[in-house]
């Protein structure tokens, strides 16, 4: 991997003024002392009057003047058309044409705030042209190499299946400063940089959104996503310590690269699926406080300010028509994949909603639609405090896997809490107990040492259905003297009566437990 090295910065008024070969020429700057940080792109020597219609912007004009002398209209005017042309200064030498600095010509440049330098000594304007222009083409081809390599390295990620986040670090490594990603809409997709420095982008999102998508400046360089025609999104340098130019150059080759893993990402998860479930990992995983997340869930567009939060857990429906459901019932929510089974989703609702009813509309519109697998929905109290949210999702997640085995038979209700999982709940935060796995294999030993008649799905599910020998038959499309049988086979290897309530709850708990463990 290339090492970043800053790229070298454009040359500007004050530096070539400070160059060895100009000193030599005793500068003096008689006006226009504010401008001398403006960058010079190239340096043009010119005698001509009307040298403005020659220039494209941003050239450090040399003249003797000579042209000039006698005539203050064309000095004024001279000047003018320097400014209207964008120069970046204008040195000139003094000598026959001009003794002394013409006031004419200070005047007109104080004005238009354009630097005004005269040379007090005899100076060729050849070697200081030699000079500037091959640091200026140096310049060029480092900001060039510099681009070329972010090229190379960017899509050797892609070809190399990176996710979006390792070439958003890259990108930022690269740029040395905060890298963000947004839709139309201004919504954070993405973010890459030191930690401090992306949250107090976040912070302000709104206002430098709004700054970006009009112009650039102080380091602020976008470059649009999309294709054929269309934009879908915005990538912005937040800060770009470099010049304006290499930075442009960067954030084109990056641009390049965010379309290219767009493209190449097929039906995978999108990337405001990517940015939910990176903001959702982690608020479950607790390693940062939730009030430092609070920056990404507001630019991510999570209304967070007087709301009630509902962490939810889902087990059978996918990210991406979890996200349909919400936009399709007006709920602002986002919802992110936890695991090939579980998707967390967290509703922010206004203080004067019922957040219960809500919460219950959205379950059965996800039960109504068909399925692949039983649909359950865990649901933590509602938190109307940010920092309460991790704590809530993890209470969902627990709900959601203590009934995730046996969810078709038992009788759940649309949506499940915790006081609905009862023994299922506490035998699950047992589960790594060694006194409770041990007692978990002794009492199934005779089932786990010969798993291969599939007896213990038929007992887990006789059991979470109160013994229910119908419902059983029923869920495992056998008639119910196949049922009587395999029943029996059960009672024979482990030795018990399925009968006797005690000994049937010792064998409910000890499958819980297995499960569990398994899980």
């Amino acid at each position: 991997m290339t090492t970043w090295e800053p790229p070298v910065p454009a040359l500007s008024v004050r530096q070539v003024l400070a160059l060895e070969r100009v000193l030599a020429g005793e500068p003096e700057v008689v006006a226009g002392a504010g401008r001398l940080d403006r960058p010079v792109r190239w340096v043009h020597v010119a005698e001509a009057a009307d040298v403005g219609v020659m220039l494209s912007g941003g050239e450090m004009v040399l003249t003797t003047g000579v042209l000039l002398a006698g005539d203050e209209h064309k000095q004024t005017e001279y000047v003018r058309s320097l400014h209207r042309a964008e120069a970046s200064a204008v040195v000139l030498g003094l000598g026959r044409a001009f003794p002394s600095p013409p006031e004419a010509m200070r005047r007109a440049a104080e004005r238009c705030q354009l630097p005004l330098v005269v040379l007090h000594r005899p100076f060729p304007f050849a070697q200081l042209t030699e000079e500037v222009q091959s640091r200026l083409v140096r310049r060029k081809f480092a900001a060039v190499s510099l681009s070329e390599a972010v090229r190379t390295e960017l899509t050797a990620l892609i070809t190399g299946g990176a996710p979006l986040q390792r070439l958003l670090d890259e990108i930022a490594r690269h740029c040395g400063c905060p890298v963000v990603v947004t839709n139309l809409a201004h919504r954070v997709l993405g973010t890459a940089g030191e930690r401090s420095a992306v949250d107090d982008v976040l912070r302000d999102w709104d206002r430098i959104a709004r700054q970006a998508g009009r112009s650039e400046g102080d380091g602020w360089i976008r470059a649009e996503l999309g294709g054929r025609g269309e934009s879908w999104g915005r990538l912005v340098l937040c800060g770009y310590r470099g010049d304006t130019e290499t930075g442009r150059l960067l954030a084109d080759r990056a641009a390049e690269a965010l379309v290219l893993h767009r493209m190449l990402g097929g039906a995978g998860c999108s990337w405001e699926e990517q940015s939910a479930l990176s903001l959702l990992t982690d608020l479950v995983g607790g390693a940062v406080p939730a009030r430092h997340l609070l920056p990404r869930a507001r630019a991510a567009g999570l209304p967070v300010n007087r709301r009630t939060f509902v962490p939810l857990v889902v087990r059978g429906r996918r990210a991406a028509p979890l996200d349909r459901t919400l936009r399709l019932l007006g709920l602002p929510g986002i919802a992110g994949e936890l695991s090939a089974t579980a998707t967390a989703v967290l509703l922010s609702l206004a203080r004067d909603q019922d957040a219960e009813a809500l919460t219950a509309h959205f379950a059965a519109r996800l039960r109504a639609e068909p399925a692949d697998e039983h649909v359950v929905v865990a649901a933590a109290a509602a938190r109307t405090s940010f920092d309460d949210v991790p704590a809530g999702l993890r209470e969902a997640r627990h709900v959601a896997d203590a009934v995730a085995d046996d969810a078709a038979a038992l009788d759940l209700p649309p949506v499940v809490r915790l006081r609905d999982v009862h023994l299922r709940g506490l035998v699950r935060l047992l589960r790594d107990d060694p006194q409770v796995q041990s007692f978990a294999e002794r009492e199934l030993s005779g089932l786990l040492c010969d798993p291969g008649e599939d007896l213990l799905p038929v007992l887990r599910t006789y059991l979470a259905t109160g013994r229910n020998k119908s419902r059983t038959a029923q869920l495992h499309h056998v008639s119910r003297p196949a049922l009587y049988r395999r029943l029996e086979a059960i009672q024979a290897r482990l030795g018990v009566d399925l009968d006797d309530f005690e000994q049937a709850a010792s064998l409910h708990i000890a499958l819980l437990a297995h499960d569990a463990q398994q899980r």
